[in-house]
């Protein structure tokens, strides 16, 4: 024999590959919950991208509108942005938290916010 023996071994147990399977299975459910609402935050960044080109508050505000209905943004509205002028350039604003139901009591806040660049 080579001297070696059963304790030699290396390499991940079954009771740690459960473990890290576990964890990154909540991982991936997670992350798959979480996908929808970034990827609603970023059409709405383009939105408000395309209405800061209005030169009215109210003009902003039915533009985002008009956008929202058709790329089905559901968590703010037009009457949500804030409309500022610096200098020359009209910048719209927007912030707001979306919750997401994990498992029993336990929720995920996101807060999300952004301007118009």
């Amino acid at each position: 024999m080579n001297g070696s023996s059963r304790f030699d071994q290396r390499g991940i147990s079954f009771l740690g590959l459960v473990f890290v399977g576990a964890v990154l299975a909540c991982v991936i459910i997670v992350g798959l919950k979480v996908l929808p609402t970034y990827i609603e935050f970023m059409t709405i960044q383009k939105a408000v991208n395309r209405a800061a080109s209005g030169t009215t508050v109210a003009e902003v505000r039915a533009s985002f509108d008009r956008t929202a209905a058709v790329d089905q943004i559901s968590s703010i509205q037009g009457k949500d942005l804030e409309v500022t002028k610096d200098g020359e350039r009209v910048v719209v604003s927007f912030a707001y938290e979306k919750e997401l139901a994990l498992f029993g009591p336990a929720y995920l806040l996101l807060k999300y916010s952004g301007q118009s660049q």
